[in-house]
């Protein structure tokens, strides 16, 4: 029997290809997929990890603690083998399968940096903090006033109309405030302060004019929204949400680009390279890494956004090499990689609160209240250091948990006693704004590879002296406010956390006007290469004090209305 000639598989690259190729499917991943298929685009969805669909893949959403084998603590070989991941707030026996391995994706930190990830369909989205706040003319102007760094291309009027447009979708619950510096948004009902919160507002009000205390901008939906919620005040975010109550791209815009019809979605695709045309000068596509069998495959579109979260995405535009860029796709300027920011945070105060015994709260809100920045606004300048920070936090009364440890005895008595309230205590803890420093980098390794052969992403990062002295303030403005605001048996502290801690990691691949100096335009598109655009945190040329997901989104929608608008007059 004759065997069958071996042609040359030609129907490969159209099967292959797509309109639009999105990398990555977290926060900004989910919004570039759902804004470029609604406007029309066939769209590949590639994520690194696996598939988790919204409802089914929630396994421990509605478990109670005593359903784990350990009660929602975390064991020796829970630490040992994620020294790293277990260090994140929402790491928990009912969480730990939306965050990644240490051991099977490792990194070199040369200096300390604790990398938090999750490679899952919908990334981090499903495991963040989801305070939404906008960046405002004092974030995007600090850099040019200062002579920091390089200069943000826009300005608050060029974003404010995006911030809107994704507010409306996904669904944030808050107050309108009238903060200049912390400009309102389009806000759902706002979640009710608790009894202690609402006098310290008060007694805030009454003792300083340049600080103020407003419920957090969260979202938690507050009430049902495009057909998602409402929030059910469980607090058990982290596990995924039957109900839809927060925002994920799993519950809000992977399931409105699938409705579409246009969006392909293939799991366990790590990129490792972006595919570059030195004729054309343009990218043709991305070559991935199956990391269940280790083959390679090559996609291509017309346009790429890159959305794997900032130190990803920057492995994978220095990876990207080509005689037009040996350092990195896009890196003339040789800021790729530079530049990496996250908040710090870990320090404030906590105190207790005497009267109020009578008064409880219903249910656990998935929320806190703010503090809005008050350092280095109007006239309030200090001298120590540039920029300012905010504080989050949060009132309630002593609970049987935090009495088991102290109280004595057994049976009727012990019992009454843990299940008395306690004292009321209110916790504040701080978040600053860092500095975009060129020698806090992230790198790759000219020598080791990770198990599925891509180079080994290296991380050297610290915060500086600048964020050193914010920190002092940070503390003892905490105390000194709760001590004006009448508390007892107040207590400082800072726990000195390392980089990446505060999960903002941002700014490797910074917007600016000089493509000298500044990887992407005011559009987020490379300036060297016009149809690659950068959404997610690495565009960040500044860090403001807020959480920076909203801006993230607002940056996603703007970028893809503009994306499609220029492929239409054939310009990428």
């Amino acid at each position: 029997m004759t065997p069958p000639i071996p042609y040359l598989n030609i129907k490969s690259t159209p099967k292959n290809t797509y309109d639009a190729i999105v990398v990555g499917s977290g926060i900004s991943g989910g919004w570039a997929a759902k804004e470029l298929c609604e406007k029309g685009l066939k769209v590949l969805l590639l994520e690194r990890g696996r598939p988790v669909e919204h409802n089914i893949d929630y396994k421990t959403a509605m478990k109670h603690p005593w359903e784990f084998e350990n009660r929602l603590q975390l064991t020796a070989k829970d630490t040992t083998e994620n020294p790293v991941q277990s260090k994140c707030y929402a790491y928990t026996e009912a969480t730990r399968d939306f965050f990644v391995n240490d051991r099977e994706n490792p990194y070199e930190q040369i200096k300390d940096f604790n990398w938090i990830r999750g490679y899952q369909v919908g990334g981090r989205s499903l495991t963040w903090g989801r305070q939404c706040y906008r960046l405002s003319d004092l974030d995007f102007e600090a850099n040019a006033k200062e002579g920091i760094a390089t200069d943000w291309p826009i300005r608050y009027k060029d974003i404010a109309p995006w911030y809107s447009y994704v507010e409306k979708f996904v669904g944030i619950s808050g107050n309108a405030d009238g903060l200049a510096h912390l400009p309102d948004g389009e806000f759902l009902p706002p979640m009710e302060m608790n009894c202690l919160e609402k006098e310290m507002q008060i007694r805030i009000r009454q003792a300083y004019r340049d600080r103020t205390m407003v419920i957090g901008r969260t979202a938690n939906l507050s009430q049902a929204h495009g057909g998602r919620g409402p929030c059910q005040y469980r607090n058990l975010c982290a596990r995924g949400c039957p109900y839809g109550g927060y925002f994920s791209s799993n519950s809000a815009t992977i399931p409105a680009a699938i409705a579409t019809g246009n969006l392909t979605i293939r799991p366990f695709s790590a990129v490792s390279e972006v595919l570059y045309d030195e004729q054309k000068q343009r990218a043709t596509g991305v070559r991935i890494i199956d990391t269940q069998t280790k083959e390679s495959t090559e996609y291509f579109a017309r346009i790429i956004f890159l959305n794997a979260s900032t130190i990803n995405t920057a492995m994978i535009l220095l990876n990207s090499v080509s005689n037009r860029f040996p350092n990195g796709l896009g890196n003339g300027s040789d800021q790729v990689g530079r530049n990496l920011m996250d908040h710090h945070h870990s320090v404030g105060a906590g105190g207790t609160f005497d009267g109020l015994t009578d008064q409880y709260y219903k249910g656990r809100r998935p929320n806190v209240v703010y503090f809005p920045r008050f350092r280095n606004v109007n006239t309030d300048s200090q001298k120590d250091y540039v920029r300012g920070f905010g504080y989050q936090g949060d009132g309630e009364r002593s609970g049987w948990q935090d009495m088991m440890i102290s109280e004595k005895g057994w049976g009727e008595s012990m019992k009454e006693k843990i299940t008395t309230p306690g004292p009321w205590t209110f916790w504040m803890g701080a978040w600053g704004e860092t500095l975009p420093y060129e020698d806090n980098r992230v790198t790759l390794s000219p020598d080791k590879k990770d198990p599925i052969g891509l180079p080994l992403v290296q991380v050297n990062f610290e915060f500086k002296e600048n964020e050193k002295q914010m920190r002092k303030d940070m503390k003892q403005s905490a105390i000194e406010l709760l001590n004006t605001c009448g508390f007892n048996t107040i207590n400082g502290f800072d726990y000195h956390s390392p980089g990446g801690s505060c999960v903002h990691e941002m700014g490797t691949a910074r917007m600016g006007n000089d493509p000298k100096t500044s990887v992407l335009n005011a559009y987020n598109q490379l300036h060297e290469v016009p149809n690659v655009f950068v959404t997610d945190g690495s565009a960040m040329t500044s860090s403001g004090c807020v959480n920076p997901s909203l801006t993230y989104m607002a940056l996603t929608a703007r970028a893809c209305d503009f994306a499609v608008s220029e492929a239409k007059k054939i310009n990428i």
